[in-house]
C-alpha cells in the first residue's frame, strides 16, 4: 500500500506553506504501510516558539484554503515547542529545532519511503549507494 496521491499533494502544500513562514528541515514520509491509519506525515523545524506557532497556523490556512482540509485534532499549541496537526490522512509535526534534535523523528523513520516535497528546505537524502528497491521508495514530487 502507498500513500494516496491526494495525501502526497496535501503534504506538499503544507511544506510550501511551512517554508513561507521560515519552516526548515522539511521531511515527509509515506507511513501507510507502517501505520495503516494515516498515509503520511510531515516534520518541520522552526527556530523559536513564535515561529512554531506561525508555521502551524500557515499550514492550517493553506490546507483549508487550497484543499478544504481542516485538522481533526491539534496538540501542543500552548507550549509552542511541538505542534501536532492531525488532518486524518496526514499528520504534520512542527517542532522547535531543539525538540526536533532530541526526539529525532528523522532517524526513527529513516527506513520509511520518502515523499519528495520539491521545496528548498527539504532534508536532503542521498540515493547513491542505495539498492534499486530503496531508491524506488521515494515518491517523486511530480506524481
Amino acid at each position: 500500500m502507498t500513500a494516496a496521491q491526494s495525501s502526497c499533494e496535501a503534504l506538499r502544500i503544507a511544506a510550501r506553506a511551512a517554508e513561507e513562514k521560515q519552516g526548515t528541515q522539511l521531511f515527509a514520509v509515506d507511513a501507510s504501510d507502517a501505520m495503516g491509519l494515516i498515509d503520511g506525515f510531515l516534520v518541520v523545524s522552526a527556530h523559536n516558539e513564535r515561529l512554531v506557532n506561525a508555521v502551524a497556523d500557515e499550514i492550517e490556512d493553506a490546507l483549508r484554503e487550497q484543499v478544504d482540509l481542516k485538522p481533526v485534532r491539534r496538540e501542543g499549541r500552548a507550549s509552542g515547542r511541538w505542534i501536532l496537526l492531525d488532518f486524518g490522512d496526514i499528520v504534520v509535526h512542527v517542532q522547535h529545532e531543539e525538540d526536533r534534535e532530541f526526539y529525532a523523528l528523522d532517524r526513527l523513520w529513516a527506513q520509511a519511503p520518502r515523499i519528495e516535497l520539491g521545496v528548498t528546505h527539504e532534508v536532503p537524502f542521498d540515493l547513491e549507494g542505495e539498492s534499486e528497491e530503496e531508491a524506488s521508495r521515494v515518491v517523486p514530487a511530480d506524481e
